[in-house]
């Protein structure tokens, strides 16, 4: 395994599984998430790294259909993945071997410009979703917007995520232990 990349829905292990399969490899856990401040600075790209938090976020899980927050994480992942892939390549430069992780890693987009496969974590209950953000939380500050947020990206996020993975041919995963293995044992 030279290079993987994990990806899926928030609060569903991606983090973990790669830490762990790093471990087990010796391969370098790289977490999309950190270049965030790094895109910060940029202009162009500070709209989509503030996006969520610059909303009313109680209005947007009450107002939001699934199709538009869909959208709005496509639009973000669109944004940031000339960044993302710049840094995979630079990576892929120094010959390390490295698992990327994180959300912004869609399937349309792994498919279209990675030159390596990985999987998708779709969480394994609602339940265990909300308890992972409630410890971690993502943009809720209230344990009622952590349960929404929780229900987004479970109920929404969560088929939009299967459905394009299933389109492009990638494998998807409620069991972390299970994608481990396909990883591991492709």
């Amino acid at each position: 395994m030279q290079y993987v990349f994990i990806g899926g829905i928030p609060a569903s292990g991606k983090s973990h599984l790669a830490r762990k399969i790093a471990k087990t490899t010796g391969a370098r856990h790289v977490e999309i998430d950190t270049w965030r401040d790094e895109m910060a600075v940029d202009p162009k790209l500070k709209y989509w790294v503030d996006f969520f938090w610059n909303l009313d976020e109680e209005k947007y899980w009450r107002t939001a259909t699934c199709d538009e927050q869909w959208k709005n994480i496509q639009k973000q992942s669109e944004a940031f993945w000339p960044t993302i892939l710049k840094r995979i390549k630079e990576t892929q430069k120094t010959g390390e071997p490295a698992i990327f992780e994180g959300v912004n890693i869609l399937p349309y987009l792994a498919s279209r410009d990675l030159d390596f496969g990985g999987v998708f974590l779709l969480g394994e209950s609602f339940e265990e979703i909300f308890e992972r953000n409630k410890r971690e939380p993502r943009w809720g500050k209230t344990e009622e917007l952590q349960r929404k947020e929780a229900e987004a990206f479970y109920g929404c996020e969560r088929l939009m995520y299967k459905n394009e993975s299933e389109k492009y041919g990638f494998k998807t995963f409620t069991n972390p232990l299970e994608a481990e293995n396909a990883l591991l044992n492709p």
